[in-house]
Order: C-alpha cells, then sequence, then structure tokens
C-alpha cells in the first residue's frame, strides 16, 4: 500500500473508511429510488387497468368483444352478392348458443338446428345455425312463397317435358302438355314433395329456370337471408344450393303469413282436381310429425338427399305460443324436432305435457 506523503497513516485510513460510507450511501439511495419507481410504475399500472375497465377497453379485454361482434354481426351482402334487407324475421340471440333457454345433449346431434319462437324471433335453442349446408326440398318453401306471391289459385300450369322428365320424388302423373291448375301444383309441390311439380311452377311464373332461380335469389336477400344462394327451384341437385338453419327460420315464418301455403303444409292429405281420367288427384303428406299427429303441429316441409342428409322445418301451435324448428342432417329428425317442440313448450313456457302418439325409432 503506497502512502502520501501529504497525510499520515492514520488519516489515510480514515479517509478511506469516509470514501466506503460514501459509496454505501450512494448504493443505499439507489436502491431506494429503483423500489421507488417500481412501485409507482405498479401503481400506474392499476390505475389504469381500473380506468380501462370503467372506460376504454384494454388489449386483453378488446380481443373478446371483437370476436363476439363477428359472432353475431349480420352480412351486407347475400351469398349471391345482393344488398340484404332487414330480415323479415329478427331471430334474438342467434350466435350466442350460451343465452339458450333449452340444452338437448343428443347421442347423435344433427350437423345444424335453431328452435325459435314464430311470433317473437326469440331463439330458444341453436346448433351451427349459421353454417352452410345444402338443404335438399327445404328449397321448396322458396318456390312455394313466389308461386302464391305471383299466381292465383285457379291459374293454369302447362307441364312441359321438362317437369315430366324431372329426377328425384315427383307427384309422378303430370300429363305432358296439358294444364293444371296452380293451387293443384302447390299442394303437389309441398306434401309429397315433388321436382315435376318445382319445375312445372318455375317455367310457369318466370318462363324459365334460370329466371325463376333468380327471383329465388333476389327475394332471398329482401327477406334478409345472408346465407342462401338457390340454384333450382327443387332443390335436387344440391352443388351450389345452400342455406342455413337461421334463415330457414326467417323463410317459415314468412311461409306460414301466407293462408294458400299455411293451409296446404298442415294438410295431411288432399283429393284435388285433375286433368286425367277419374279427374282426381290424390296426395299424401311426407312430414313425419304430421303423419304421427304431433299434438298442434301447423306444417312444414322435409328434404333428403345424400348430400344434405334428413332434413325438417317443422312448426307448431299451443295455447297461443307459436314455435318452430330446423333440423338439417340430422339421423332423427322428428324425434329431435319433436323432443325440441317439447322442451320449448314445456321448459320454456310452461305448458303442461300433452299426450302424444310414438313417433318410431329413427324417424
Amino acid at each position: 500500500m503506497s502512502i502520501s506523503p501529504f497525510m499520515t497513516p492514520n488519516q489515510s485510513r480514515r479517509r478511506r473508511d469516509l470514501a466506503r460510507q460514501r459509496r454505501r450511501r450512494r448504493r443505499t439511495i439507489g436502491l431506494g429510488a429503483s423500489a421507488l419507481a417500481i412501485l409507482v410504475a405498479v401503481a400506474v399500472a392499476v390505475v389504469l387497468s381500473k380506468a380501462g375497465g370503467h372506460g376504454s377497453a384494454s388489449a386483453s379485454t378488446a380481443k373478446p368483444r371483437t370476436e363476439h361482434v363477428k359472432t353475431v354481426a349480420a352480412p351486407a351482402l347475400s351469398a349471391t352478392g345482393l344488398p340484404l334487407a332487414k330480415p323479415a324475421l329478427a331471430l334474438k340471440g342467434i350466435g350466442l348458443p350460451q343465452q339458450d333457454a333449452v340444452h338437448v345433449a343428443f347421442h347423435h346431434p344433427p350437423r345444424a338446428g335453431v328452435l325459435f319462437n314464430l311470433t317473437t324471433g326469440q331463439v330458444l335453442w341453436q346448433r351451427n345455425p349459421l353454417t352452410h349446408l345444402p338443404i335438399a326440398s327445404l328449397t321448396k318453401m322458396m318456390t312455394a312463397l313466389l308461386t302464391v306471391r305471383s299466381a292465383p289459385p285457379n291459374g293454369r300450369v302447362r307441364i312441359t317435358k321438362a317437369a315430366v322428365n324431372s329426377a328425384g320424388s315427383k307427384v309422378g302423373v303430370l300429363p305432358l302438355g296439358r294444364h293444371v291448375r296452380v293451387e293443384t301444383m302447390l299442394y303437389g309441390l309441398m306434401l309429397p314433395s315433388g321436382n315435376d311439380a318445382a319445375i312445372a311452377l318455375a317455367q310457369h311464373i318466370a318462363g324459365s329456370i334460370a329466371a325463376f332461380v333468380k327471383r329465388m335469389n333476389s327475394e332471398a336477400a329482401k327477406l334478409g337471408m345472408g346465407c342462401t344462394r338457390f340454384a333450382s327451384p327443387s332443390g335436387y341437385v344440391d352443388a351450389e344450393n345452400f342455406s342455413c338453419a337461421a334463415d330457414l327460420a326467417v323463410l317459415a315464418h314468412e311461409d306460414l303469413l301466407q293462408p294458400r301455403l299455411a293451409k296446404i303444409v298442415r294438410t295431411y292429405t288432399a283429393v284435388l282436381p285433375f286433368p286425367t281420367k277419374g279427374g282426381k288427384l290424390y296426395l299424401y303428406n311426407n312430414n313425419p310429425l304430421l303423419i304421427y299427429h304431433y299434438p298442434g303441429l301447423t306444417g312444414l316441409k322435409t328434404g333428403f338427399t345424400d348430400a344434405a342428409g334428413r332434413c325438417l322445418v317443422a312448426t307448431a301451435e299451443r295455447d297461443g305460443v307459436r314455435l318452430g324448428v330446423v333440423v338439417l342432417n340430422s339421423p332423427n329428425p322428428a324425434t329431435q324436432a319433436r323432443e325440441l317442440l317439447d322442451r320449448g313448450f314445456q321448459g320454456v313456457y310452461d305448458q303442461a305435457p300433452v299426450k302424444e302418439p310414438p313417433v318410431p325409432a329413427g324417424a
């Protein structure tokens, strides 16, 4: 250790001790300042967090809110690119299954569906209600709607070769080149789900199938059906012909507003004037809930193709409560629709159970 020529050893030692003490004090002050800064930062963060809870959203809350809006926001254009009007029936709670009043754990649920109040639009149960799916003959709900809006019951429909040669389910006895009453064709469209009736009506109303399909898509946009695209008047071919459970609920509501359709879709069997030998056409409804006499049933339509699976739109009224149910690609459409309707009438609207005839397993 070197010694300064200007200080004694004791003075030098005291100076070194003082220097060490100063260094300790500076370290202590530095640590205190750092701790104080940390405390201030924490306090500021707490204040900002509380402010965000009452006013502007923080980054952690903004993301769920954005996703929530995307789930329920309606598109501006239809599936065919047409501007969408306000929905003919505003479905309350669509896209928000956590708010559903009815919860059913089906062992094999439908691919999509919705249970709703036909009067208020309140959604009671839903599964993938906005998913685009093939809908088979549920397409005829739109064909029927355009028919009653465009053609009087006593109008005459000429039976064309395209109608007679149609594939799939048919009325089956349409006389080529003859004329049949519009109302008879409507029954043939909605009861046995005649593809031949769909083609004949489309050609009668619009002049061609293509022109009629254009009208179908235009009407869908006017009804606010945002996930629907029609490609034929029958739905027999699934390619580019699709909808969703929510849109079909809107269409069911609109169909039942038409007195002619409301009468047809609740009819089990009909005997109608027909220009063939005997002068009568006998038709039977293939709606399974109508066949098995579901209490209060008011309609409406079945559908099936390999791609669409078994589909059903059913409506019923009990004690002034009007409910509708849509099930798409269901293994047991009648059974599942009945279960959902019962849950709605009894569990939501507190109605007493009604004795029901049994529905066969798998129906």
